[in-house]
């Protein structure tokens, strides 16, 4: 199999085909594009549940801390639900140290402080099975109302938040500085690296909610055109997506012309994926937040998912292995 997420269909066949418990507390049960367990817990409390693993070979350790850390609460925060910690795990090769650790924990703590939450607990493991330091993180948060990725309903706005492959660019930019400097300047790096800092999904996805947000999904591994394509798919219904209005900074449009990589199929944590009747006053809510939002398509009663480029369109593909993988080899 390839390096990365497995397909839909592998995932289709091979492991929600496999899934025949029932649990009436389980409210939002495992699905392609829904990232997070919901359960009933008391009144009209309930619990969300995501699990994460980073296995790109981050040696920077603010950039691991962050990344991994935001990856697993922006899973949340898309479901609808304030994260309240995490559970980290550890495992690390035997060429690693304990400075490493350390640090990388050091790192974690301080996203945590940032965002209000705790580390509850987890495990260390050193062994020969992996070559780099790979972490999991399980993020735990709590919510009343919830905003699942197959809740689009077509005639629905499609609204992207965020920046499509912000978080692929940063990583680029920090664990690639060598080679970018024979193009950029240090100012342009700098700048694309500072972009880590603004991969948190929590602020958008809570203004989102209060503006009448019916589904949400944030844009992780496989890029913007992999997240509406989960989307769509989990709602059954189709999309037209104007690729113009698709947010992109210039930074991650030149780092990926450097690398002859597609901005649209890079890992985005930061960006959401919204769907709402009435986008425009997403839009305005989230704007007013500190965030950038634009209405970028509508959910349609067909299945097709089309890409509309002035008089061009062509159809989304299924989610493609992420072009971070041809950086991180």
């Amino acid at each position: 199999m390839k390096n990365g997420k497995i397909s839909e269909s592998v995932l289709k066949r091979s492991v929600l085909k496999q899934l025949h418990t029932v649990n009436e507390d389980v409210i939002l049960k495992p699905g392609v594009g829904e990232d997070c367990a919901i359960v009933k817990t008391s009144g009209s409390t309930m619990a969300a549940l995501s699990a994460q693993s980073v296995t790109l070979d981050i040696k920077d350790t603010h950039a691991l801390a962050r990344f991994s850390v935001y990856s697993a609460i922006n899973n949340l925060a898309s479901s609808g639900a304030r994260p309240t910690g995490i559970m980290v795990t550890f495992l690390l090769p035997t060429l690693s140290n304990e400075a490493q650790l350390r640090e990388t924990m050091k790192e974690i703590d301080k996203v945590c402080a940032g965002e209000g939450i705790s580390v509850l607990g987890g495990h260390t493991q050193v062994t020969r099975a992996v070559k780099n330091i790979i972490l999991n993180i399980t993020a735990f948060g709590i919510t009343n109302e919830i905003a699942p990725s197959r809740a689009v309903k077509p005639g629905m706005d499609i609204i992207a938040a965020g920046y499509a492959g912000l978080a692929g660019t940063s990583l680029i930019a920090v664990e690639r500085e060598e080679e970018l400097n024979s193009r950029f300047s240090k100012a342009f790096i700098d700048k694309a690296e500072q972009y880590l800092e603004d991969i948190s999904a929590i602020q958008a996805a809570e203004s989102a909610k209060g503006a009448g947000a019916v589904a949400m999904h944030d844009v992780a591994e496989g890029g913007i055109f992999g997240a509406l394509w989960d989307m769509a798919e989990a709602s059954k219904c189709g999309m037209d997506i104007d690729l113009k209005k698709i947010p992109v900074k210039q930074e991650t449009i030149e780092i990926c012309e450097f690398f002859d990589i597609n901005p649209y199929k890079l890992i985005s944590q930061g960006c959401l994926i919204i769907a709402a009747f009435d986008g425009s006053r997403i839009v305005r809510e989230i704007n007013r937040s500190g965030t950038n939002a634009v209405i970028i398509g509508t959910a349609t009663e067909s299945n097709e998912r089309v890409l509309i480029s002035g008089e061009e369109k062509r159809f989304l593909e299924t989610a493609q292995t992420d072009e971070i993988y041809k950086i991180f080899k």
